[in-house]
């Protein structure tokens, strides 16, 4: 068998992480051209199941791009407990960044399982976003989905009832991955809407007895996005 070139697993490399990028929504205008010189700045790295990013004791002042794998951020309750925050999957952004107005001084993000990570400090993206304003206008556009979803998620908590935010919750994963929603837990959708994970599970069975939805492992095939819908408007 051949043996591969330095230069050949370097271009590799390369377009392995130009795909990715054309893939992500901040970097969508950017020309192949472009692309190529942004992936010239920053670090990927790969991280182990539970690696903890940064802390409110540990700050760390960068953007990350979730390339593979998922990430949870996460606030301590006064009583020790975790409360999800946001549940990233790949393509999210997340960090501790004042430059562009996205702190996050009082949570903690971990990896859920094994990460491959985008790191880029302050000084690069500062380049980066003076050099490519439509990445600057693009990061803008998905932080404020962001906080929307962080505000909408904080209103369910407040004024609906738990079958009404669950429903609400499942309408919105469903936005975002279609009708099969895959790789979350019980605990995991209890966490995101405040509740505990066998309430979570018993409105859940109520919801496939009602023909709503089918649930499997880690995964959810809606049937019914209407029937959600008069739930969770209900």
């Amino acid at each position: 068998m051949a043996a591969v070139s330095p230069m050949s697993l370097r271009r590799q490399r390369m377009l392995s992480k130009l795909s990715y990028l054309s893939e992500g929504e901040i970097f969508r205008d950017l020309t192949p051209e472009e692309m190529e010189w942004v992936t010239s700045i920053g670090t990927t790295v790969t991280y182990e199941a539970g690696t903890v990013f940064y802390t409110p004791e540990e700050p760390r002042e960068a953007l990350f791009v979730l390339k593979k794998g998922k990430v949870r951020i996460y606030a301590i309750s006064p009583e020790g407990e975790e409360q999800l925050v946001a549940a990233l999957n790949p393509g999210a952004i997340f960090g501790e960044m004042p430059l562009i107005g996205a702190e996050m001084r009082n949570n903690f993000s971990k990896a859920v399982e094994e990460c491959t990570v985008w790191i880029i400090n302050r000084d690069d993206l500062e380049r980066i976003l003076l050099d490519k304003p439509k990445v600057a206008l693009r990061l803008v556009e998905t932080l404020g989905k962001q906080l929307k979803e962080a505000e909408a998620r904080l209103e369910d908590i407040a004024f609906k009832t738990i079958t009404a935010r669950l429903a609400s919750l499942l309408l919105r994963l469903m936005e975002e991955h279609g009708t099969t929603i895959a790789g979350y837990a019980h605990q995991d959708l209890a966490e995101m809407i405040g509740t505990y994970r066998e309430t979570t599970t018993q409105t859940l069975g109520n919801f496939k007895r009602q023909g709503l939805l089918t649930i499997g492992r880690k995964r959810l095939e809606i049937l019914n996005p209407d029937g959600l819908r008069e739930i969770a408007e209900a």
